[in-house]
């Protein structure tokens, strides 16, 4: 399968990709939908860190503030407050090199992370809940995730948020907005994510996700980031399985999350975040071992 290589900055050095990058997350947040609470110690946040590259993983996205629907936001004070003491032990125990992101959609936190040695800023809210977002990334120069998204994480999924004509057309242009903007602004290295799960129902999901290629090919200069990991978007079509019986180790929505990862790759995404990257690698090696 055909892979477009890429190459992007961190903290001064290039870093190249010749095939699909696996995105780890490390959630520090008691409430996340996933896996919150399970990392709140600082054995517990390394030990999970260290097992994401164990398990393949080449970029380690920390969050410290759930996102989910519903999910109420921290201010940025609090947040860096909580962010920035992980940033800091991560650089000081993992082999050098690791790559680090921050989610965050504040300018405060994504400084403060930066300074403390992350290497880029994933931005759930694509620059819309703090005007001087776009402006930092500019002054920090680091690699950017351009999210799509409408509203907050409290208000994402009323009906006035999750109305769209042509939901790709709808993209694309939001996407062509924000791009001008960031490169007015002086940012080059911006990476796309179509929000699964952000302000879209679970028809507008799959809709979105089947016909993702069309976006890709919209945008050859900036890789896709494809945020699918055990998302709503597969827990809902899925009933209460054979194979959760035959497997009950592995979340039904694991084996989900590894179809629809697998989809998304088809479909020209180049990086995938992930819970686990175990299952992530393997779709990788299988479609796109030379």
């Amino acid at each position: 399968m055909h892979f477009l290589p890429f190459t992007f900055t961190c903290q001064g050095r290039k870093k190249s990709f010749q095939r699909p990058v696996i995105m780890g997350i490390l959630n520090v947040t008691p409430d996340s939908f996933y896996d919150g609470g399970r990392h709140t110690t600082p054995d517990a946040i390394l030990a999970h860190a260290r097992q994401l590259l164990d398990d393949g993983a080449d970029i380690i996205d920390i969050g410290v503030v759930s996102s989910r629907p519903g999910a109420i936001l921290l201010s940025p004070d609090e947040e860096a407050v909580r962010l920035v003491p992980v940033v800091t032990l991560l650089r000081r125990e993992l082999p050098a090199g690791t790559l680090l992101s921050v989610d965050t959609c504040y300018s405060l936190p994504a400084s403060k992370a930066v300074e403390a040695g992350a290497d880029m800023v994933n931005d759930i809210s694509g620059g819309q809940l703090d005007p001087q977002m776009f402006p930092t990334i500019a002054s920090l120069q680091v690699p950017y995730v351009l999210m799509h998204m409408r509203g907050t994480p409290a208000t994402m999924q009323l009906p006035a948020n999750t109305q769209y004509g042509n939901i790709v057309e709808d993209l694309a242009d939001y996407f062509t907005a924000k791009l001008s903007l960031l490169e007015h602004q002086g940012v080059r290295e911006v990476f796309l994510d179509p929000g699964f799960g952000f302000a879209k129902t679970l028809e507008q999901n799959h809709h979105l996700l089947h016909h993702l290629h069309q976006l890709v090919q919209l945008f050859p200069q900036h890789p896709f980031l494809i945020a699918l990991s055990n998302k709503s978007m597969i827990t809902r079509r899925l009933p209460s399985l054979a194979t959760a019986a035959a497997f009950p180790e592995v979340p039904a929505s694991e084996w989900g999350t590894l179809v629809l990862n697998t989809v998304a790759l088809q479909a020209g995404a180049s990086i995938l975040r992930v819970h686990s990257p175990r299952p992530a690698c393997i779709a990788v090696d299988l479609l796109f071992d030379n």
